[in-house]
């Protein structure tokens, strides 16, 4: 690619190639360690590498990247698309995309309230589904 710069922040590259919306919030990913290069947090601060791969995570979406090209200012979509590679695995690209799409514990209707032992059951099994997601986050 022609006109590539030789440094470039990893906050300004991924605010370029359109992962996050504004350069604060690329920043801000940053510094709260939901960039990750090899399993190390990424200051804002970090040059960009060409071949090196990033573990980003964005709110409940989880993002695999690979660099194939610096680029330094933001452009349309279908250009930023060519300066990195998604490697995010399929089953991860069709997890929760949102909250309303997260499984609901239901009760049948008419069977009042939980006593103290449903009560229970159901902070136990929300207990589990937070664990399962926090040992997904490492």
């Amino acid at each position: 690619m022609s006109n590539e710069p030789e440094k470039l922040r990893i906050d300004k590259y991924l605010w370029a190639i359109r992962i996050f919306k504004t350069r604060s919030l690329a920043t801000e990913a940053c510094k709260a360690g939901k960039v990750k290069l090899n399993g190390q947090n990424v200051k804002p601060s970090y040059l960009v590498k060409e071949g090196e791969t990033y573990h980003i995570q964005k709110g409940i979406e989880k993002k695999v990247i690979k660099v194939l090209g610096l680029l330094a200012r933001r452009s349309d979509a279908k250009t930023a698309v060519t300066f990195y590679e998604d490697l995010t695995p399929v089953e991860e690209t069709y997890k929760y995309k949102s909250v309303f799409h997260a499984p609901v514990l239901k009760r049948d209707r008419g069977a009042g309230r939980p006593t103290k032992r449903d009560r229970r059951e159901i902070d136990s099994l929300q207990k589990r589904f937070k664990s399962d997601d926090e040992d997904y986050e490492d």
